[in-house]
């Protein structure tokens, strides 16, 4: 029983790794950036909300309806004023970019905040720790599976506006030709700018979850970079339904390291991630050498 509590409950923390890892996924799949001020930028929305709900006093639902579009608009500019330039001179120069962004608002929020960690369970009452009894004595926290609901929503709407809406099929042409969308009429610079803000606009719900459901600091933005990255990669990357696989991956095993040893749940983790990655270049190195041989087989 102990066995499948841990698994139920990697389940659930891997719904905020996906949640997490969602906008990195559709930034890469769309644009084949790797946004290194990911984690960064969820910390920013951590505290915009922290701002507004605790010094303020807004209540935290109230707070994200007036971060949301403010990240969004963050998310357009950061497109016109740092990607857009950036991936025009190669695909290093956007990893670079983004990694002094990153560094620059780490340093930005510590002279403004200090060190000291912020959260915001104290501020939606019992809903932070309250949960669910299931038959065989299986408890679920509320917050978690909200979270994890949350995050199958997100997903699955995304999902659907790039296949169901004219926007979607925009942003499709653009990621696979932008050359010959632009031949077509497709304004690949707003659709991508587009692109960034609904990014942003996940990354707003992410940072939303991490201050309801735990702690942060300036400095948190790095550790959860990592996560997302791992969970990008463990499902596939710029694949979004395999973004939920790979957060659901990816808490069971530090859920299940962490009852080996008190300092298995992070090694456990970064141990998936790597035999995963692993697994995928000896496999796609393989097919290489397979299709190789059979061109040269070939009459």
């Amino acid at each position: 029983m102990n066995l499948l509590n841990q698994i139920v409950q990697g389940l659930l923390l891997g719904g905020y790794y996906a949640l997490l890892a969602c906008g990195l996924s559709f930034m890469f799949g769309v644009m084949r950036i790797i946004n290194l001020a990911h984690g960064s930028l969820t910390v920013v929305a951590a505290y915009l909300l922290w701002v507004l709900a605790e010094p303020m006093g807004w209540h935290p639902l109230l707070a994200l309806l007036a971060v949301v579009p403010a990240m969004a608009l963050l998310g357009w500019l950061l497109h016109k004023l740092v990607l857009e330039r950036s991936a025009r001179l190669g695909a290093l120069v956007p990893l670079l970019a983004t990694f002094g962004l990153a560094s620059v608002i780490d340093n930005v929020l510590f002279q403004h905040f200090g060190a000291d960690t912020r959260s915001l369970a104290t501020s939606i009452g019992t809903l932070a720790y309250d949960s669910w009894e299931l038959p065989g004595g299986l408890y679920v926290g509320q917050l978690p599976t909200l979270v994890l609901v949350l995050a199958v929503l997100l997903l699955g709407g995304l999902h659907a506006m790039l296949a169901h809406t004219a926007l979607g099929r925009q942003i499709r042409a653009a990621s696979e030709d932008a050359d010959t969308a632009r031949l077509v009429g497709v304004r690949t610079g707003t659709v991508f700018a587009a692109a960034s803000a609904i990014t942003m606009v996940t990354v707003t719900l992410a940072g939303a979850s991490l201050a309801l459901r735990a702690t942060f600091d300036p400095f948190s933005g790095p550790q959860q970079l990592i996560f997302a990255f791992e969970a990008v990669i463990i499902g596939g990357a710029g694949s979004l339904w395999g973004t939920l696989l790979g957060g659901v991956v990816l808490g069971v095993a530090q859920n299940l390291g962490a009852q080996v040893h008190p300092q298995g749940f992070l090694i456990a983790g970064h141990a998936t991630f790597l035999v995963i990655l692993l697994a995928r270049l000896y496999a796609s190195g393989a097919l290489r050498r397979f299709f190789s041989s059979r061109r040269r087989a070939a009459p």
